[in-house]
């Protein structure tokens, strides 16, 4: 029953991040961020919630392996909280501040948070670091995405 209420635990916190985030998000889709100049590989609008749920799903599903590992430590655990925080810092960043340059500060700190998570996450339980590459992949891209915004503007 305990691994049950960890699971649950970290599907709350890794969606409490994703909901909070998409709240200071969403007002500005409609208006600011579609008046900006995006660069030519940037995507759809409408693919970033699946991804960003698959991504969520998978940050929450490593957390619980963690959570349930007895080699796991604080640090681990400390490092993955960080980067959700500087996850939900970027959103508030470039699309509650409108600030893509800042933005851009904090998906750089945002990367290497969920690098040396990853490095934590797979010491302890290989698959659970496996799981953060996609997140990480995606940042990565985001970052480029990020840059150019902060260039064209």
């Amino acid at each position: 029953m305990k691994h049950i209420y960890l699971f649950l635990l970290s599907l709350v916190l890794c969606f409490s991040t994703a909901y909070f985030g998409s709240t200071v998000t969403t007002p500005s889709i409609g208006n600011w961020y579609q008046l900006i100049n995006k660069p030519f590989f940037n995507p759809p609008n409408w693919i970033f919630a699946p991804v960003w749920t698959l991504l969520f799903f998978l940050m929450a599903i490593s957390l619980y392996l963690i959570s349930i590992n007895q080699k796991k430590n604080i640090k681990s655990i400390l490092l993955f909280i960080s980067q959700l925080i500087f996850n939900f810092l970027w959103s508030y960043s470039f699309f509650f501040l409108h600030n893509p340059l800042l933005a851009f500060i904090d998906i750089l700190i945002l990367i290497v948070l969920v690098f040396l998570t990853y490095k934590e996450f797979s010491k302890i339980n290989k698959t659970s670091g496996l799981l953060l590459i996609p997140y990480l992949a995606w940042i990565s891209f985001a970052s480029i995405l990020n840059l150019s915004i902060v260039l064209l503007n």
